[in-house]
């Protein structure tokens, strides 16, 4: 483990990012945001992308400040050879990687490339819980990473205290070992002004429209959201959109024709902008089974929107303020949601308060605490 902080002002510190991913998730959104935060703090990343793979970046005129280098590999697990080279060429200052796949590559690739690049490797969910999800073999290998390869890392990065402790416990490292940094959300510019989005639901106000996001996927259970939406139209009139795509869309859209209420759901797939259609809904909801510090709940706040959330590891409880914010409902709980969904509907919660749980999800004050448990600046630093 190398030892020494990054030194250097701004510019005479070099970072670089890599990062896999579909290219339409909130990890996706996360990195844009973190590298346009580091931009507005004076540095100048490098993005290190796999070909054919995510994060694409928006065209903004901050991210336009960001190198982004394509190294030549089609998959992550090819990837060793590329990024063993970079590192010998470039002797970036700090590296920061994402995901279990990515994480493994840049700790075999700084051994072999021989350099000091601090190295900070980011996990976005429970990992407890994510790894009950996966085969024997898989648990089996994730633990032994965590126990006999990351501990050579100078940082581990996770987005909530919760998710941090798990990691800690399954890990059998010492308490403090993980850092909780907040997940950079909120662009305070962005959420300024939100427009309504091109959508006849978000024209009239008269009926509520309730806002589900996310990968249409078993962990993000929008299936409690769909039941829970059909209690809620038993005695109201409402309308539900959920943002996203994934594989179990043909799924939800039967589960909401067997529940009478297909007319009245909208599955508009993946959006560049969710925040236009959160700042316009009655409420919004999150159904997760498991997070790390779920993106969308953040948005929603900022925009000012009531919020209601499972109470599924780990994230909601910490950015809810153990129920301050939104209401806590059980996983699974259709009834308990339903209920929830209709107070806040009914007697919505003050949205500057809402706006002001958000703010150290904040760009600027995430990308600097990203920067001190990386180690490119020390505690002290602005």
């Amino acid at each position: 483990m190398t030892s020494s902080v990054c030194q250097g002002s701004a510019s005479g510190v070099t970072l670089a990012l890599f990062m896999a991913t579909s290219g339409h998730s909130g990890v996706d959104r996360v990195v844009a945001n973190l590298l346009t935060g580091m931009v507005r703090l004076g540095y100048r990343p490098e993005l290190l992308r796999i070909r054919d793979h995510g994060p694409y970046l928006p065209e903004t005129p901050e991210l336009s400040e960001v190198s982004q280098v394509s190294l030549p590999a089609e998959h992550v697990n090819t990837a060793l050879p590329a990024l063993v080279r970079y590192l010998r060429s470039k002797r970036p200052d700090c590296l920061l990687t994402d995901k279990y796949k990515v994480n493994r590559i840049a700790l075999t690739a700084r051994w072999l490339s021989g350099t000091t690049t601090r190295l900070a490797l980011r996990i976005g969910t429970t990992v407890s819980v994510d790894l009950a999800s996966r085969g024997r073999l898989d648990r089996v290998f994730e633990r032994w990473c965590f126990r006999h390869l990351y501990p050579a890392t100078d940082a581990v990065i996770m987005p909530s205290r919760q998710a941090a402790d798990d990691l800690e416990r399954l890990a059998g490292w010492p308490d403090g070992r993980v850092t909780a940094v907040p997940s950079p959300i909120v662009d305070t510019e962005r959420f300024r002004a939100i427009p309504r989005p091109d959508h006849p639901w978000f024209r009239d106000g008269s009926v509520p429209v309730i806002v589900g996001a996310g990968e249409l996927c078993g962990r993000k259970d929008f299936e409690t959201l769909l039941r829970a939406f059909a209690r809620l139209r038993q005695n109201r009139p409402a309308r539900l959109v959920i943002l996203g795509r994934g594989g179990r869309l043909e799924r939800l859209r039967r589960v909401a024709g067997e529940l009478g209420v297909a007319e009245e759901v909208d599955f508009p797939g993946f959006v560049s902008r969710p925040e236009m259609y959160m700042a316009h809904a009655s409420a919004f909801a999150l159904t997760s089974r498991w997070e790390g510090a779920p993106v969308v709940l953040i948005e929603a706040l900022a925009c000012g929107t009531p919020v209601v959330s499972t109470d599924c590891p780990s994230g909601p409880r910490e950015i809810l303020g153990n129920g301050r914010h939104g209401p806590l409902v059980p996983m699974g709980d259709d009834a308990a949601l339903a209920n929830a969904l209709r107070t806040l509907i009914d007697a919505p919660p003050d949205p500057d308060q809402l706006r002001a749980a958000a703010r150290p999800y904040e760009l600027e004050a995430s990308a600097l605490a990203y920067l001190r448990a990386m180690g490119a600046v020390s505690g002290d630093d602005a």
